[in-house]
């Protein structure tokens, strides 16, 4: 069996890969990917060598580069990761975000119609996201039946390829499954999301920029908490149906940020306050959700999938990687990354 797994280089695709590869040696994985400023191949070096892994450079916005894919590794799976990802950016350029998120779907979906003379055992698995759903007050979760509502240039992006890929499912009878997922973190992530940003800032003694009061309220998954469910659903799954995939641990930034302070400082040996006196309040960005909490139930009850680590627990890992990976986070500080810091939250 062959899949093709996008975004493959970047964060979840990555830890997707590195974890499924050296797992399942009978299945040959095909990572696609464009290798923009958020994408690293590095990431990856642990399972370059291994006989059912190839890596292609390729653009799912470009229709022409997916079909030559198709026609070379006649993929069974597709499991859809390569997105833009990051609000800020969305809202300050959007156009990147309507390209790859709806376009680039729009290409595989219509690329896996036309190479798959039938549907059997063929599978197009879309990874998205808990922001489609928009915002909620201070009590409830998103259930797989909650409507949508996206405030974002990124989540109205997911929101439309979320709905093309329903679409292809009661149009054409293609095979698709999608998982939504709350808020991410873990190694590989790129410093432009809040947890490696609070990190490698606080090491640097530079400030810890923080929007509005800190109130607002995510649920966070561990990456490997997720991959390991996507690959549940993949396996399992019903076809045409959604699965909401969350880390049961909703926190407000500011607390958050308070316990990555608390976690550098043990492993350290310095005081807490070092760290927590860099914490500045900034103006709060456009559109900004409140709260996002996701209920499991359906993935829990029908697939057995229970997230394995806590919050406490992930976070000492992924504070430990960081600390330990040093290498890595000095060689992304560059081009893209540099720029947009700079511009946002000061030259570094």
């Amino acid at each position: 069996m062959n899949i093709l797994v996008t975004g493959g280089a970047g964060f979840i695709g990555s830890n997707f890969l590195n974890l499924l590869v050296p797992r399942h040696q009978e299945y040959h994985f095909i990572n696609l990917d464009k290798l923009t400023y958020a994408a690293n191949l590095v990431n990856l070096r642990g399972i370059e060598e291994y006989p059912n892994y190839t890596f292609v450079q390729a653009d799912v916005a470009d229709y022409k580069q997916i079909e030559e894919v198709f026609k070379n590794h006649a993929p069974d799976i597709v499991i859809h990761f390569a997105a833009e990802s990051h609000v800020d950016r969305s809202i300050l350029g959007p156009a990147e975000f309507i390209n790859t998120n709806i376009i680039g779907t729009f290409n595989l979906l219509e690329v896996c119609r036309k190479y798959w003379t039938n549907f059997d055992n063929k599978l197009f698995h879309h990874v998205s996201t808990d922001e489609v759903y928009g915002s909620l007050g201070e009590t409830g979760l998103f259930t797989e039946e909650t409507s949508y509502d996206p405030s974002s240039p990124y989540s109205a992006s997911k929101a439309s390829s979320d709905h093309l890929v329903r679409a292809y499912f009661r149009t054409y009878g293609l095979p698709v499954k999608i998982t939504n997922c709350s808020n991410n973190y873990g190694p590989y992530q790129f410093p432009e999301k809040l947890i490696p940003v609070m990190i490698l800032n606080a090491l640097e003694g530079k400030p810890l920029p923080i929007y509005g009061k800190g109130e607002n309220v995510r649920d966070w998954l561990y990456v490997t908490d997720h991959c390991e469910a996507i690959w549940t659903v993949i396996q399992k799954g019903k076809l045409g149906e959604t699965y909401n995939i969350g880390g049961n641990n909703e926190w407000t930034n500011i607390d958050i940020v308070h316990k990555i302070c608390e976690v550098l400082a043990e492993k350290l040996g310095k005081q807490p306050d070092e760290f927590k006196k860099l914490i500045t309040y900034v103006k709060d960005r456009p559109g900004h959700d409140l709260r996002y909490a996701i209920d499991s139930t359906k993935i829990q009850k029908e697939l057995n999938w229970y997230p394995k680590e806590t919050f406490e627990t992930g976070l000492d890992k992924t504070v430990r990687w960081y600390l330990d990976n040093s290498e890595w986070t000095e060689s992304i500080k560059t081009g893209e990354y540099k720029k947009w810091m700079d511009q946002n939250y000061g030259e570094r």
